[in-house]
C-alpha cells in the first residue's frame, strides 16, 4: 500500500494495488503539510503508474513527479463520491498561444453541457510518456455525465507536430478548436508577457530579423513561428479533415464574443446557451468579462496577465512583419475558407 495527497487539502489517502487512491477515514488521515504527514509521504510510491499509449506502447514512462498534475476548478476535496465517469476528452483546444485560447475556455466552462480541466495538461506535447491511464486518470480529467463533453486546453499542440497523429491515434472523432490572431499582433503580445518574466531579454525588433536590412525573418524564434498558421495546419489536415476543426477569430471574440461562443457550441453539437447576455465588456482591460444572467455580482474578468499593454513596436518593423506574413495568411485564408482580414 501507498499513499498520496490528495488535491488542495492535503488529505493523505492510501492506494490499492491498481493504483487507485481511496480517502481514509478520518482517525487515519494525515494533513499533507505536517511534519509526520511530509515523512511517511516521502517513503511512499506514486499511486498512479504510467501507462502506455495505444499508439506507442514502447514509449518509456517519465517519473511521476515530472509534472504537477493540474488543478480542477471546483472539484471535490469532502472524498464523496462525484456522479458521472473519467473519459477522455471529445474536444480540445490546441492552439494558439496568445490568440485568446483562455478566453474560450472560461467562456466555454459556462455552459452545463461541458467539463473542462482548469490547467493545460500538455499530454501530447510533453507527457506523453505516462500513458492514456494518466491522462484521464485520477487527477486530470473531470467526472462527466453521458450528455456532457469533456474538454481541455493545451495551445502548444498545434504547433507540435506530433499532436496531430498522437490525438488521432486517442480518437479520430475529436473536434479540435484553434484560436486564431493576427500574427503580429500575436507576435508582439508573446513578445509582451515574456518580457514580463525577463526584462532582460533582447529588443523584439532584435529577435524578429535576422537581417532586418534585407528583411531577414527570423522564423526560428518561436513567437514568428507560431503565427505561420498555414504551415502548421498541413500536419493536422493529414489525419483530421477539416470539418472537424473550428477556427475562431481572436479579434471577433473581444468584439463579438456571444456570435464566436454561439458559432463553438454549434460546432460541439450543444444547445446556445451562452449568449451576449453573459458578457460585459470591461473597458479598462478593452475585454469582455463573464457575468451571470439575473445576477447583481460582479461580473467576472481575466486574470492581470490578460489584456495587458503591449510594448510599442516600430510601425516600420510591423509593415515588415505584415509583408512577411501576408503569403502565409492568404494560404491560411484559402485552406480554411476564412477571411481574416489581417492585412
Amino acid at each position: 500500500m501507498a499513499y498520496r495527497v490528495l488535491g488542495r487539502a492535503g488529505f493523505l489517502c492510501c492506494c490499492d494495488g491498481l493504483g487507485q487512491s481511496r480517502l481514509l477515514g478520518a482517525p487515519r488521515c494525515l494533513r499533507g503539510p505536517s511534519a509526520s504527514g511530509q515523512k511517511l509521504l516521502a517513503k511512499s510510491r506514486p499511486c498512479d503508474p504510467p501507462g502506455p499509449t495505444p499508439s506507442e506502447p514502447s514509449a518509456p514512462s517519465a517519473p511521476a513527479a515530472a509534472a504537477p498534475a493540474p488543478r480542477l476548478s471546483g472539484s471535490n476535496h469532502s472524498g464523496s463520491p462525484k456522479p458521472g465517469t473519467k473519459r477522455l476528452p471529445q474536444a480540445l483546444i490546441v492552439g494558439v498561444k496568445k490568440g485568446g485560447t483562455r478566453a474560450v475556455l472560461e467562456f466555454i466552462r459556462v455552459h452545463p453541457d461541458v467539463r473542462a480541466l482548469g490547467t493545460e495538461p500538455h499530454f501530447f506535447d510533453r507527457n506523453y510518456g505516462r500513458g492514456l491511464d494518466w491522462y484521464r486518470g485520477v487527477s486530470l480529467m473531470p467526472r462527466t455525465l453521458e450528455t456532457q463533453i469533456t474538454l481541455e486546453k493545451t495551445p502548444s499542440y498545434f504547433v507540435t507536430q506530433e499532436a496531430p497523429r498522437r490525438i488521432f491515434n486517442m480518437s479520430r472523432d475529436t473536434k479540435l478548436i484553434v484560436v486564431v490572431r493576427n500574427p503580429v499582433t500575436r507576435a508582439i503580445s508573446d513578445y509582451t508577457q515574456t518580457l514580463s518574466k525577463k526584462p532582460d531579454i533582447p529588443t523584439f525588433e532584435g529577435l524578429s530579423f535576422r537581417n532586418r536590412s534585407l528583411g531577414l525573418v527570423d522564423v526560428s524564434w518561436n513567437a514568428i513561428r507560431i503565427g505561420m498558421y498555414a504551415l502548421h495546419l498541413e500536419s493536422w489536415l493529414r489525419y483530421f479533415p477539416l470539418a472537424q476543426i473550428h477556427f475562431v477569430s481572436g479579434e471577433r471574440l473581444i468584439t463579438d464574443p456571444a456570435g464566436e461562443m454561439g458559432r463553438i457550441q454549434d460546432f460541439l453539437g450543444i444547445k446556445r446557451f451562452i449568449t451576449d447576455k453573459h458578457f460585459y465588456f470591461n473597458k479598462t482591460k478593452g475585454f469582455p468579462c463573464l457575468k451571470k444572467p439575473e445576477s447583481t455580482l460582479l461580473p467576472r474578468c481575466l486574470g492581470k496577465s490578460k489584456g495587458r499593454t503591449h510594448v510599442q513596436i516600430d510601425p516600420e518593423v510591423i509593415d515588415q512583419l505584415r509583408e512577411f506574413y501576408r503569403p502565409y495568411n492568404i494560404k491560411f485564408y484559402e485552406t480554411v475558407g476564412q477571411d481574416f482580414r489581417w492585412e
